[in-house]
């Protein structure tokens, strides 16, 4: 498909050294350089100011008479440059896939936009032909004893074309890990697509590969033993009360946990101190999205020592969880001023024990938590709590609060196209860079997806050699089939141009883990460090990317990204455009 954010990035952006900070919604890193930031207006000041601009420059921001726009994101950089997500209505109807970043001056002057969508939206009517009634029923035939919810108008627009469809939501019981998203053609009835709700760690297509091969994962053990410290005698005057615990990991050896004290002798795994970061136990049911997290039960303790390291303790895969919603909240916190997926303040939420025989973790948007099984008995024997698989699925919330990436589907079902391919890539880097940040002294970081999982081949996916992975197929480089590969095996692409951007080319051995990372181009890639990689790619996530973004789209946004950080004529910035080089994409190919 051809590069949106090419052709849709006004470059009227000057490529000058700046630094980012937060007004409300996406935060950026801090600033490289000692300045502190300008006094910037208020939240509404900017929308209003954005809103006019795009439709000031419609011609470059692709708006029509009957264009709307409703503010999701402000963001603001240390120099006062501004920018506005915007998702579009038309005619009163929300839009999919045509989501712009409008970019401002300090002065509130019109700098450019980013766009999801390369021609104006625009359908005929908004008066559908098909009924609700017909809608509903034709979405629930897609899936076996489908249920389905009331449908949603919406205008799609996508690869150039826009319809008018119905959103809807169908599941078979009340059950989240088969609930689908079903979008019917508001006019014909022809179904649009149907997709997962449940954005799975594991994907449909590697279950079913790993069934066929008959391999039965051996997830790796905690290195230490558990052991706890005699719990402090605490003197609190009522109830509840913030606390602090110990875990038994079953991945990570004994961690620290801020926990509830609700009574004398009972503690809950709530965290006030992370925006009431929360675990709970669904207990083997199988409840709806909606009720995921409000269905379940709250996880207790009586003396704030959880677990016992071994999946015979119920809580134990609740000190995975809480150990990792927790350390993500504060990779992301600590890393970009960003507070909580959202970046509301609202700490992250997760299920444990759902339903049975689910072998499988994964993000879900409709309860806006984490959701974990406890193995499928087969392949996967344990919960999959590992703290990359958490760091992994909260960063597609992040995603989903920011550029919104989105998945295509080709007509077998499976995941493709280069969005959805980045994203899973984006899950993979900052997954990564939980782990690093966490530095967990029992499981030393790594550039490794899943290494705890127990596979045959010793990971999911790695970042510095994607095609070792077997299991997937990952691609180390780019190329015309990128846009038809399934999508956990094309994020190689981008995961890769991110580790050659962290690191470097060449083989090296880092925290015991060996590597060694290839280019396409047979050049040499001297690495920016770790920290700076990631804070590039996090402005570009927040800043430069939008619904359709691809891998051109990418490394458009990661070289702007990296002038704003650090300036275009740094050694950074050239850094950047040699590791999209050395995963062949390049301006020529674009």
């Amino acid at each position: 498909m051809p590069s949106p954010l090419i052709s849709r990035l006004t470059l009227a952006l000057t490529l000058t050294t700046v630094a980012s900070a937060s007004i409300t919604g996406t935060a950026a890193m801090a600033s490289p350089t000692p300045s502190g930031p300008q006094a910037v207006p208020a939240r509404g000041a900017i929308v209003s100011a954005a809103r006019s601009a795009a439709f000031s420059h419609a011609a470059t921001t692709g708006l029509t008479g009957l264009s709307g726009l409703v503010a999701t994101d402000v963001m603001a950089d240390r120099n006062g440059r501004q920018h506005v997500r915007f998702s579009q209505t038309f005619r009163g109807i929300p839009v999919v896939g045509a989501d712009i970043v409008v970019h401002l001056s300090s002065s509130s002057g019109y700098l450019g936009v980013t766009r999801a969508a390369d021609k104006a939206v625009s359908v005929p009517t908004v008066a559908a032909k098909v009924t609700t009634g017909q809608a509903r029923a034709k979405a629930a035939s897609v899936v076996s004893n489908g249920s389905a919810a009331a449908p949603r108008l919406v205008v799609r627009f996508h690869q150039g074309a826009s319809i008018l469809a119905y959103q809807v939501g169908v599941s078979v019981g009340a059950d989240a890990a088969t609930a689908r998203s079903v979008l019917l053609d508001a006019v014909t009835g022809r179904v649009v697509s149907d997709a997962a709700a449940l954005d799975e760690f594991i994907s449909p297509k590697l279950e079913s590969k790993l069934l066929a091969l008959g391999e039965r994962a051996r997830p790796a053990k905690t290195t230490t033993a558990p052991s706890f410290a005699p719990a402090a005698r605490r003197f609190v005057a009522s109830y509840p009360a913030p606390a602090v615990g110990t875990g038994a990991s079953m991945y990570d050896g004994t961690v620290t946990l801020n926990t509830t004290q609700t009574a004398a002798s009972s503690y809950t795994l709530t965290d006030t101190t992370r925006g009431g970061a929360q675990v709970k136990n669904a207990m083997n049911k199988s409840l709806s999205e909606s009720s995921v997290f409000t269905g379940s039960s709250v996880m207790t303790d009586t003396d704030d020592k959880w677990g016992n390291g071994t999946t015979s303790d119920t809580n134990t895969a609740g000190v995975d969880a809480q150990y990792g919603l927790t350390s993500t909240f504060d990779f992301y916190k600590k890393t970009f001023a960003r507070n909580g997926v959202r970046n509301d303040g609202v700490g992250p939420h997760g299920v444990v024990h759902y339903a049975r025989n689910y072998g499988n973790a994964g993000w879900s948007d409709g309860c806006w938590c984490m959701v974990y099984g406890d193995g499928d008995g087969s392949t996967f024997t344990k919960p999959l709590t590992q703290l990359d698989v958490t760091g992994h699925e909260l960063t597609h919330g992040v995603v989903a609060s920011t550029a919104g990436l989105e998945t295509d589907y080709d007509s077998a079902g499976n995941q493709i196209g280069e969005a959805g391919s980045l994203n899973e890539s984006l899950a993979d880097i900052f997954g990564s860079a939980v782990e690093f940040t966490t530095n967990n002294p029992t499981h030393a970081p790594n550039y490794l997806m899943g290494e705890q999982l127990g596979l045959a081949q010793g990971f999911l996916r790695r970042l510095d050699h994607p095609s070792l992975d077997k299991l997937e197929g990952a691609v180390d480089y780019w190329s015309t089939k990128a846009p038809s590969t399934e999508v956990h095996a094309g994020s190689g692409v981008s995961s890769h141009a991110f580790y050659l951007l962290a690191e470097g080319s060449g083989s090296k051995t880092i925290g015991g883990v060996s590597y060694s990372s290839a280019t396409y181009d047979g050049s040499t890639v001297t690495g920016i460090g770790r920290d700076k990689a990631v804070a590039i790619f996090y402005q570009a996530l927040t800043r430069y990317m939008v619904s359709s973004t691809d891998f051109h789209d990418a490394r458009t946004a990661t070289l702007q990204a990296a002038a704003d950080l650090y300036g275009q004529s740094g050694t950074e910035y050239a850094a950047v455009n040699k590791a999209w080089a050395a995963v062949n994409v390049t301006a020529a190919n674009g």
